[in-house]
């Protein structure tokens, strides 16, 4: 375990010489049987100008719409945590796209800010994992520029629920347990697999060759659930934590991983602290995931932690450092 320390200048380093600009443009991954729509977004990159582009209340510095710049490119997909939004690190998505990443990032479906009609089941647990599965299948697959992905350099960055998300996605497997709360009073396919002790159906993709992970939540991992992960993975964790997330368990997870993971830990941080910077209309109207403790700069931090993330995916899934 190290605490994240000023290396900020010598990580940017590595951007100049590829840097491009990012291009935004919105998608939609198609229903699947029961299967809903995903919402999102892609960021890649483009030799156009950016210029400023509000959506909602965020502004981002992007080319709208231009033409994908480059071939063979590595794909990144992001999952956001409890009630987030596939904006929730548009950041971490620009700083990658700027250095000639396609990234992509979803809103899951019943778990996001527009839609928390699924926040409280458990089957959102299971499902997190296949939204991402279903999005790299369309990614490779259907959408129309597919030829443009590298299949074999895939990753994927997930923080709070979307770090379950993706740590289930490299293979990890959770354990419910019979008398799980959120299944108490329910009588549904799921739970009544678990209240009998059976481990309901979980989406592996053995596709993802890298993961960063962030403050991720560990409530359902045992000291054997990451027995079958064995690709890189970078792992973050706040010093205070919150939203269900301790600094201690996160410390179980590195100790956990089979393969010693690349571990910061963030001085001073909350577990919000992840999320990018929030615009002044949407901290006035979110405090609680907007305000860090003081003394604690998030801007300053992300810059660190963008830089820290590209330089990881450059050396797991680009070769390069």
């Amino acid at each position: 375990m190290k605490r994240l320390r000023p290396t900020l200048a010598a990580l940017l380093c590595l951007t100049v010489s590829e840097a491009q600009a990012a291009g935004f443009r919105r998608m939609e991954v198609p229903a699947d049987g029961p299967l809903p729509p995903l919402n999102g977004a892609l960021w890649y990159p483009c030799s156009q100008p950016t210029s400023d582009v509000s959506v909602g209340p965020f502004t981002m510095s992007v080319a709208k719409d231009c033409p994908i710049t480059g071939a063979g490119l590595p794909l990144v997909v992001i999952s956001h945590g409890r009630g987030g939004a596939l904006f929730s690190h548009r950041d971490t998505a620009e700083t990658l796209a700027d250095a000639g990443f396609m990234v992509v990032a979803i809103n899951h479906p019943g778990d996001n800010a527009l839609d928390k009609s699924l926040t409280n089941d458990v089957s959102i647990f299971i499902s997190r994992p296949t939204d991402i599965k279903r999005t790299i299948d369309y990614m490779l697959g259907p959408w129309p520029d597919a030829a443009k992905i590298d299949a074999g350099r895939i990753g994927i960055f997930g923080f709070s629920r979307g770090g379950y998300t993706g740590l289930v996605d490299i293979g990890a497997n959770p354990h419910f347990g019979r008398r799980l709360r959120l299944c108490e009073g329910k009588d549904t396919p799921i739970c009544d697999q678990i209240h009998k002790g059976e481990l309901p159906e979980l989406t592996h993709d053995a596709r993802i060759k890298a993961a960063v992970i962030a403050d991720p939540l560990t409530v359902f991992f045992t000291e054997v659930s990451f027995k079958s992960v064995t690709v890189p993975v970078q792992l973050w964790g706040s010093e205070r934590g919150g939203d269900g997330v301790t600094p201690q368990s996160v410390v179980d997870i590195a100790s956990a991983l089979p393969t010693k993971p690349e571990f910061h830990v963030v001085p001073n941080s909350q577990h919000f602290s992840f999320l990018t910077p929030c615009p002044d209309e949407l901290a006035k109207a979110a405090p609680e995931i907007c305000t860090d403790p003081p003394g604690f700069d998030r801007a300053a931090f992300h810059k660190e932690l963008n830089a820290s993330i590209l330089a990881f995916f450059r050396k797991h899934l680009v070769g390069t450092q």
